[in-house]
């Protein structure tokens, strides 16, 4: 179904950041080719699932038995999950590693505890959770180990819980871990109408009281982006970028730029720096990886810097718990409004592929299983 608009995304793909697969939960299941195949009429013991039985052919549902948890292992029973293009990359056999099919794709998601291992502290049955996992959110259930799991309370709901993660724990690390952003600094984030995008312009507004210049590719994103905290906003389709840079910022440039694009609108971007500006790259939507040469560097001390959001996982899993267990807390507070742009339901989960290689998402996609 969704094949055919993977083609025509080609260039999205080869551009799009890599993330690492590193945990397989379905290693966990011996003999699953053959359980994939059999009738599932017995649903005791068992959950629904979008698999990836084979690469850039649609997802298939299935009836899947559960497993037995481990002692530090949580089951939880799955709300919701975000899509990341990382899971349509990894159905497309384009990821950097590839699992094993058939494999469930996700890595993000919200529920609630039914289950809890024997070594298990601090979570109980009935708990409200985010999961972060490599593998396995498109499901019913999912059974991971307790540090990959947050508690959210009531004030959340699963939907927006959702957003939270993924999204919100990367910009926090790109503008407060890594670009060190400051009060009353002029942020320019790219791609500002997607998830990271808006929940870039959302912290910084809101949390950092920095003041944010919204870049997008139509009209309509750009006064999302308006909406949701944005001083200004750059048409990147019909304006240029460092143009109108200097003409808001009366030629001083932006201290922090978040670029999710690459390509042309890195390269306006990189320019539209100001003197000891920092430039934070998440990924490269538009399909084209820049360079920079290092003399642009050194002639406004610029810093240039990268955020692989999953690498934290396994590198500096304090700095990666902290920025999700923020998100939460900020939410909570009420100093961001993470934005949900669409839902689907699990059975859904080709059309919402679609959704997102056509791009026509806005804000987080989201699947639903309740």
């Amino acid at each position: 179904m969704w094949r055919a608009a993977a083609v025509g995304c080609c260039s999205l793909w080869q551009g799009a950041r890599r993330i690492v697969v590193r945990r397989n939960n379905l290693m966990r299941y011996p003999g699953l080719a053959e359980i994939c195949t059999s009738s599932g009429k017995d649903t005791r013991g068992s959950y629904q699932a979008m698999l990836c039985t084979n690469l850039k052919q649609p997802l298939k549902i299935q009836q899947l038995p559960s497993v037995t948890l481990k002692p530090t292992e949580v089951r939880v029973d799955i709300h919701c999950c975000g899509v990341n293009f990382a899971d349509i990359l990894m159905c497309q056999g384009l990821y950097q590693e590839r699992p094993q099919l058939p494999f469930i794709p996700g890595m993000e998601f919200t529920g609630s505890v039914m289950e809890v291992g024997t070594h298990v502290t601090g979570l109980g049955k009935g708990d409200r959770v985010i999961g972060m996992c490599s593998l396995g959110a498109m499901a019913e259930e999912c059974v991971l180990d307790q540090k990959l799991l947050w508690p959210i309370d009531g004030m959340i709901s699963y939907e927006v819980a959702t957003v939270l993660a993924v999204s919100y724990g990367t910009v926090i690390l790109a503008l407060q871990h890594r670009a060190k952003t400051q009060p009353g600094e002029t942020v320019l984030v790219t791609a500002a109408a997607g998830a990271a995008g808006l929940a870039a312009v959302d912290v910084a507004s809101h949390v950092l009281d920095a003041k944010v210049i919204a870049a997008a590719g139509t009209d309509e994103k750009c006064e999302l982006a308006l909406e949701r905290g944005a001083i200004a906003a750059i048409n990147y389709t019909t304006q240029s970028v460092k143009e109108e840079v200097k003409k808001l910022t009366g030629n001083k440039g932006v201290n922090v730029v978040i670029d999710a694009v690459g390509g042309d609108v890195f390269n306006d971007a990189f320019s539209s720096l100001s003197w000891e500006g920092r430039i934070v790259v998440v990924g490269f939507a538009g399909g084209n990886i820049p360079t920079i040469r290092a003399n642009q560097l050194l002639l406004k001390n610029i810093s240039a810097m990268g955020v692989n959001f999953g690498k934290y996982q396994d590198l500096d899993y304090s700095s990666f718990s902290r920025s999700i267990m923020s998100a939460i807390q900020h939410c909570k507070e009420g100093r961001i409004r993470p934005h949900v742009g669409s839902v689907f339901k699990l059975q859904q989960v080709n059309e919402a592929f679609q959704h997102v290689l056509l791009r026509k998402s806005i804000g987080k996609v989201i699947i639903t299983m309740k």
